[in-house]
């Protein structure tokens, strides 16, 4: 595939660039915008969408506003260019999934209105009125970028306008005004091939980010390490000073549980005891099979140790190769997220928090880091355990209820209103 849009361009299309817009220059155009959006919300709001609705800070505001109209202006001119039309580079796509990304963000469907102004951002530092924006309803249709019109008095509202654009009666306008629209069809076309385009790559990253590190874990461990260390360690038993204080006491335990059997066994036939000779030698049989056991044990934890190394340098492989991909997987993650209804985003959050940082979450941190050690091959510190339980689940606890009360109530006060609800 072609780093450009096409490999040579006809005079007539040379042409019409000139008098309506190189397509390519209008991409760039709007991924740099969006570039700039996504840096004040990495920078203001953790990643969040900023809340134009109820941004305090007027400069932050009017900056957001200004990007997003050039944003909006750069996809419309290159969605209505005929020559970028299934021509993409692999460049161009990623750009035009992360500019449309980014614009999604700012008009999803149920989400409060946008604010688009009626004339030029004010400069830095000067406020913004009520009467300076407009409220446009949330529908299926982008962003429209604002035109020239006739500026209403300062402290003077149009009812009619008013009346067009709240309630059902302006989604009802807008719905006959885009079935009217004679490009309705092919934007459709377009937002489906995006949103495939995104859910592939998405898709495509969440597997490899899954399959590669545990595929080159698994293969690493039984093919490259542990014939070594089995090399290494040669097929000499260990002994019990070389297992950790949990894996001795199982050893003993079995040990002594099979001389037992072998007494009681020969109480319940009713014949005479076995003599210590016989019983002494099969204990050591039993002892010697015990400890070919947890040689093999012992082998695969080292081996264990290494190959979650493999699997770790896997995964950051991965996400270094296809970095490119991962505002695309944020994005798709997003789009599915803010998808989900109230009352679906409340019972995650309540599962997500009662899991591991609810009254019965102790029990499950404690097997999970139980299992970790044994994975490992080292033995479990209780009192480490218990610190860890005492203080992450609650850092935790807190860093969640801080992220409901500071943003989540801002993306969604219906959420935490339901959120609440359910708790109660």
């Amino acid at each position: 595939m072609s780093s450009g849009f096409f490999q040579r361009k006809s005079p007539l299309s040379q042409l019409k660039d000139q008098f309506f817009g190189n397509p390519e220059q209008s991409l760039k155009t709007a991924y740099e915008a969006a570039s700039k959006i996504k840096t004040i919300e990495n920078h203001y709001f953790s990643g969040y969408r900023v809340p134009i609705e109820s941004l305090q800070n007027d400069r932050l505001q009017a900056e957001v506003l200004e990007n997003l109209e050039i944003l909006q202006a750069g996809v419309d001119q290159f969605n209505s260019s005929s020559s970028a039309s299934g021509k993409l580079g692999s460049n161009h796509l990623e750009k035009l999934i992360f500019a449309e990304g980014i614009l999604a963000n700012y008009n999803q469907s149920g989400s409060p209105a946008a604010l688009v102004p009626l004339s030029e951002p004010p400069a830095s530092g000067s406020s913004l009125s009520t009467n300076q924006v407009v409220d446009v309803p949330s529908s299926t249709a982008p962003i429209s970028p604002p035109r020239a019109r006739t500026q209403q008095p300062r402290n003077v509202s149009n009812p009619v306008n008013n009346f067009l654009n709240t309630g059902s009666v302006g989604k009802t306008f807008d719905k006959i005004k885009n079935d009217f629209n004679p490009k309705s069809e092919q934007e459709v076309v377009n937002e489906f091939r995006r949103s495939r385009a995104i859910t592939k790559v998405a898709v495509r990253l969440l597997a490899l980010l899954i399959v590669i590190p545990i595929l080159t874990q698994q293969v690493s461990k039984h093919f490259v390490i542990a014939p070594i260390v089995q090399e290494y360690r040669g097929d000499t038993p260990v002994s019990l000073d070389e297992l950790n204080s949990e894996w001795r006491e199982e050893a003993l335990m079995e040990l002594n549980a099979y001389e037992e059997e072998l007494k009681m066994e020969h109480m319940f036939k009713g014949v005479p005891p076995i003599a210590p000779e016989v019983l002494e030698e099969k204990v050591q049989e039993e002892a010697n099979e015990i400890a070919t056991t947890y040689h093999r044990k012992n082998i695969n934890s080292i081996s264990n140790v290494f190959a979650d190394f493999v699997g770790l340098f896997a995964f950051a492989l991965v996400l270094l190769i296809r970095r490119r991909d991962i505002e695309t997987l944020k994005s798709f993650v997003d789009n599915i997220i803010y998808g989900l209804s109230d009352s679906a985003k409340a019972f995650a959050i309540i599962l997500f928090t009662d899991m591991f940082v609810g009254f019965h979450s102790p029990h499950g941190w404690e097997v999970l880091l139980e299992s970790m050690a044994n994975h490992l091959g080292v033995a479990a510190n209780h009192s480490a355990i218990s610190l860890f339980i005492a203080t992450v689940p609650v850092v935790m606890d807190t860093i969640v209820k801080y992220w409901i009360f500071r943003y989540l109530s801002q993306m969604s006060a219906s959420t935490v209103a339901t959120l609440k609800e359910m708790d109660d």
